[in-house]
């Protein structure tokens, strides 16, 4: 069983307890991949006292793409900074043990200023400020992500070797909901299911979906900070268990373009300070949806073309968001409706929820989840009203609601001059995602695709 979050005292204690000697410490950078290191407990204790406040890391790991190319656009680091050390704090509350990795302690941190304050670009650090806006506006939020992925029986070496191109599915063949599929990889699914509770990444359901080797899983509900903690950490953590059974996850949104995409949808409800009152359910009201909720889904609705990177971050996250593809092409909802960007879930006082689908699993679960909590504050702070009825029947028919944009560098622009994204997450989270967003595109744009050579090389 998972243990629960231990008080600061009880944290320290265990720590100088552990028969390991070290301890593995991460942050989350742009792109939502892990970077960490192990460091000598005597470092960690010396980390986490209250006259040291961290230790150094540094911050190039907010200079760089996924691929560790050093970006040429930003301002926060590079070259001209000489990539010196930023200050990484620790925090206690994520305290878990690896199950596959010996028992070791595991922590992750956030990246501070150079004066201690919080480091405006670090995706941690902003969904806690948006965090502290609810709180501040007398709400608490619930949330939890579900992830769609592939898995390949490949290693690093071997997809290297055939430069990731035709990987082998663990499964064969298109077989959503599958109890046969699941017992044919029995050691596998185990493992992911009951290591990860043991790592306090609780999962509440995994299948089979359709498509050779594709699964899904549903991480348990928490609070949104805790929320996007498992997120991250159930993605990095199954990478890590499926290598013990030659195969390798992947969470890119559409891997192949004839079968269907990754998603990584969003499950979220406002509740009162207390946590005790579900604020999106009325009874009183039609569809037992509440006030609060209506100019919720509205913020949403209006925000998001503004706010696109922050769901579908990568060149490939475009591939997926394409009509009848399971994933959403226009800022629409409706109940129960898995066409449109927000599906609502009417599940009575406790349940009542939206779902948002536009984020696909190559998503950064703490970028997401501040996009859709500012977005629904904004909302309710501006009282908007639902721009339109509920879609019954295909969201892609939907020729009333906005068009979301279509390539990664068309939603980057729009964010960079966007009042919304602005006045929601500041200019310098803004200035500078942005600006990973169109390096992105950059690195895109100088890449000869297989499809350019099949298609030019020998006729043109």
């Amino acid at each position: 069983m998972a243990r629960a979050p231990l008080n600061v005292e009880e944290t320290i204690k265990r720590i100088k307890q552990s028969p390991s000697i070290k301890v593995k410490v991460a942050i989350v950078d742009t792109d939502g991949v892990l970077r960490g290191k192990y460091i000598h407990r005597d470092k960690f204790l010396s980390a986490v006292d209250k006259s040291t406040g961290g230790f150094g890391f540094c911050n190039v790991v907010f200079g760089w793409d996924a691929a560790d190319v050093c970006y040429d656009n930003v301002r926060y680091t590079g070259w001209h900074s000489g990539y010196p050390d930023a200050l990484a704090q620790i925090d206690l509350s994520t305290f878990r043990e690896i199950p596959w990795d010996g028992g070791v302690p595991f922590f992750l941190g956030d990246f501070r200023n150079a004066d201690g304050g919080p480091l405006a670009i670090c995706p941690r650090q902003l969904l806690k400020r948006v965090v502290g806006q609810l709180t501040q506006s007398g709400f608490s939020a619930c949330a939890s992500l579900e992830y769609e992925f592939f898995n390949f029986r490949e290693t690093a070496q071997s997809l290297e070797d055939k430069q990731f191109r035709q990987p082998q599915p663990m499964t064969p063949g298109m077989f959503g909901y599958s109890l046969l599929r699941l017992a044919q990889n029995r050691d596998y699914i185990n493992a992911l299911f009951d290591e990860m509770a043991a790592f306090r990444v609780p999962i509440e359901g995994l299948h089979t979906e359709t498509g050779p080797g594709v699964l899904e899983a549903a991480i348990l509900y928490s609070d949104p900070v805790e929320a996007a903690d498992r997120a991250v950490l159930f993605k990095s953590g199954a990478k890590e268990i499926a290598h013990r059974f030659g195969i390798i996850p992947s969470f890119m949104a559409k891997w192949n373009a004839s079968l269907p995409g990754c998603s990584g949808h969003i499950h979220q409800s406002l509740w009162d300070a207390e946590q005790k009152r579900n604020l999106f359910f009325d009874d009183a009201r039609p569809g037992q949806l509440s006030e609060v909720f209506e100019h919720y889904l509205a913020g949403q609705l209006h925000c998001l073309p503004d706010v696109l990177p922050m769901y579908a971050p990568t060149v490939n996250s475009y591939k997926r968001l394409v009509e009848g593809a399971w994933a959403p092409t226009r800022a629409n909802w409706g109940i129960d409706n898995r066409t449109t960007a927000l599906r609502v879930i009417q599940a009575g006082p406790k349940s009542t929820r939206i779902e948002t689908r536009v984020t696909g699993s190559d998503g950064n679960p703490y970028l997401a989840l501040a996009a859709t909590l500012a977005s629904g504050l904004y909302g309710i702070r501006n009282q908007l009203p639902l721009p339109s009825p509920a879609v019954t029947g295909s969201g892609y028919a939907d020729a009333s609601a906005p068009r979301l944009p279509r390539t990664l560098e068309e939603a980057a622009q729009r964010f960079e001059r966007s009042k919304i994204a602005h006045e929601l997450f500041g200019a310098e989270f803004v200035e500078h995602f942005s600006a990973t967003r169109h390096w992105e595109w950059q690195q895109f744009g100088k890449a000869v695709s297989d499809w350019e050579l099949a298609r030019y090389f020998q006729i043109i």
